[in-house]
C-alpha cells in the first residue's frame, strides 16, 4: 500500500533532496540517517547545527546560513527538523517532503524511551551536550512539555501545507504510523518486505 495520498510510482521515484518533518521523538533523525546511508546522501541533522556547547542555540541567521550553504553545495541530501526559520528554504529546495504524522501517545512513549536511554547511558548528543533528568522532566524547556504544547498547532500547520503544496514540484508523503513508513522503506529496497508486513 503506498503512502497516504500517493501512487506507488510517486512513492518510489528517484529522490535527491529529502526533507523530513514531525514531532520531536517521531523518528525523523533515525529515518534521515537510514536514507542517507542507503543512498549516500549528505545528512543534514539540523539539531547538530543548532545546538552549541552548554545547549546554546545558534543565532537564527547563522543557522540559516549553514543550512543554505549545505543545500546549495551538496548534490544530494536529506534533512530533518522543524525549525520555522528554515521552512521556506527546505520546503522549496526539497524534491520529497516526508511528514511522520504519528499519534501523540505513540510519539510521547517513543520520546520517553529515547530520553531515558540517553540519560542512563550518558549519551553525548551534539557538542558535548547530554540530556538530564531535570532537563527532561522539570525544566521549562522539557521536550515532553514542548510536544504537548505544539502538537495540535503543528499538525494543523503541516496539514495545511500538505494541502496547499507550497512547492508544487515536490512529492509529499504523509505516514500516519510506523507500518506505513516501513512499507515505503521496503518499496525503496531499504528493508525487506517481510519486515514491513509485521
Amino acid at each position: 500500500m503506498p503512502a497516504h495520498g500517493q501512487t506507488p510510482a510517486a512513492s518510489t521515484r528517484t529522490m535527491r533532496r529529502v526533507y523530513i518533518i514531525g514531532l520531536s521523538g517521531s523518528g525523523k533523525t533515525t529515518l534521515s540517517a537510514r536514507l542517507a546511508e542507503h543512498y549516500g546522501f549528505h545528512h543534514i541533522e539540523i539539531d547538530a547545527l543548532n545546538w552549541g556547547p552548554g545547549w546554546q542555540m545558534a543565532p537564527k541567521d547563522e543557522l540559516l546560513a549553514k543550512v543554505q550553504a549545505i543545500v546549495g553545495s551538496a548534490p544530494a541530501w536529506v534533512a530533518d527538523g522543524n525549525y520555522s526559520v528554515l521552512r521556506s528554504t527546505l520546503w522549496q529546495a526539497a524534491d520529497t517532503i516526508i511528514w511522520l504524522d504519528y499519534p501523540l501517545l505513540f510519539v510521547l512513549s517513543r520520546l520517553w524511551r529515547r530520553t531515558w536511554g540517553r540519560i542512563f547511558r550518558r549519551t553525548e548528543l551534539w557538542n558535548g551536550n547530554r540530556e538530564t533528568l531535570r532537563g527532561a522532566l522539570f525544566s521549562r524547556d522539557s521536550l515532553f512539555l514542548y510536544v504537548l504544547r505544539v502538537y495540535r498547532k503543528r499538525r494543523c500547520l503541516y496539514a495545511q501545507l500538505f494541502t496547499e503544496k507550497p512547492n508544487p514540484h515536490a512529492v509529499y508523503l504523509r505516514f500516519r504510523n510506523t507500518a506505513e513508513t516501513e512499507r515505503w522503506l521496503a518499496a525503496q529496497g531499504i528493508i525487506e518486505g517481510e519486515r514491513a508486513q509485521r
